[in-house]
C-alpha cells in the first residue's frame, strides 16, 4: 500500500538541508495580546516562552548560529512603561536561562548600541556573555537597541577616521573590509530570515548581511510559533536554490565536481 502525505502536512524529520545562520525577526507580540484583551507585555511575556523554544529546537537541529531582533533602536519611542517592561523581561531571561545557556554549550553574543540598555540590564548582559564565551556549540546573537543603518552608518565614520589617521586608502575599502567594521564582523552573513506576523519588511534590521538571504514570511504570531512552525520554514528553506548570481547549470556543475 503506497503512504500519502497531504501538502499541508509538515514533515517532523530534520530537513536536508539547513542554514548555517538563521536569524528572525520576532514580530506580533503586541497583536496576539490584543487578541485575547490582555496587555501588551502578556504578548511579550508569551514571545519570550517562545524564544526558549526556538532556542532549543536550533541548538536541536544543530544550526550553529541564531541572531534574534529582540529590542530595534526605534522601540525606544514606544510608551516609557512599555520599554520598561520589556527591559525586566530582558533582565528576567538572563537570570533564568544562564544554566541552559551553559549547560546546553550555547554562547550568547548581543549586537547594537548596547550602551543605551540600563545599567543593570547591561551588567547582567555581559556577565552572561563573558560566561558563556567558551561555549562554541552554537551562538545565539541578540539584537538590542539595534538598527542597521546606524550600524552601517558607524562602519562608515570609522573607515573614514582610519583614512584620515593614515592607517587605510580609500584603495583598500570593498565589500569585505566593509564587513569587518560592522556588529557581525565574525558571524555569517544569515542563510535564512524568518518574519513572522505576516509583515513583509526588514524593519532595519540586518540590511548589509541579508544581500543573499532567503526571506520565509509566516501570518503565525511570534508567541505562537513554535518548533512545527520553525520545521515548516526550514523545510522550504531547504528545497530552495541558492544560486548566488550563478545559473542552475553552474550550481549542478558545482554540486557534482565537474565545474572548470
Amino acid at each position: 500500500m503506497t503512504n500519502t502525505v497531504s501538502p499541508n502536512t509538515v514533515s517532523i524529520d530534520k530537513p536536508a538541508n539547513l542554514p548555517r545562520h538563521l536569524a528572525i525577526i520576532m514580530d506580533g507580540n503586541g497583536r496576539w495580546a490584543k487578541r485575547r484583551f490582555l496587555p501588551r507585555i502578556m504578548g511579550h511575556r508569551q514571545g519570550a516562552k517562545t524564544v526558549k523554544e526556538i532556542v532549543t529546537a536550533c541548538r536541536e537541529l544543530g544550526i550553529p548560529y541564531l541572531t534574534l531582533y529582540a529590542f530595534s533602536k526605534e522601540n525606544w519611542s514606544r510608551p516609557r512603561e512599555e520599554v520598561q517592561a520589556l527591559m525586566d523581561l530582558l533582565y528576567e531571561y538572563l537570570q533564568n536561562e544562564v544554566d541552559e545557556l551553559l549547560g546546553n554549550r550555547i554562547r550568547l553574543r548581543a549586537i547594537g548600541e548596547l550602551d543605551r540598555l540600563p545599567e543593570r540590564v547591561r551588567g547582567l548582559l555581559f556577565e552572561t556573555m563573558e560566561k558563556t564565551s567558551k561555549n562554541y556549540e552554537m551562538q545565539l546573537v541578540l539584537a538590542l537597541s539595534y538598527g542597521s543603518r546606524s550600524e552601517i552608518a558607524e562602519a562608515a565614520r570609522r573607515i573614514a577616521e582610519r583614512c584620515i589617521e593614515g592607517k587605510l586608502s580609500p584603495s583598500e575599502i570593498d565589500e569585505a573590509l566593509f564587513a569587518s567594521f560592522l556588529y557581525t564582523k565574525d558571524i555569517p552573513d544569515p542563510d535564512l530570515i524568518i518574519r513572522t506576523s505576516g509583515e513583509h519588511r526588514l524593519s532595519n534590521f540586518l540590511l548589509f548581511q541579508a544581500a543573499y538571504s532567503e526571506f520565509y514570511i509566516t501570518d503565525t504570531l511570534w508567541p505562537d510559533f513554535n518548533k512545527k512552525e520553525l520545521l515548516k520554514a526550514l523545510h522550504d528553506f531547504s528545497g530552495r536554490e541558492r544560486r548566488f548570481g550563478k545559473t542552475s547549470e553552474q550550481i549542478l556543475l558545482r554540486c557534482t565536481g565537474s565545474e572548470s
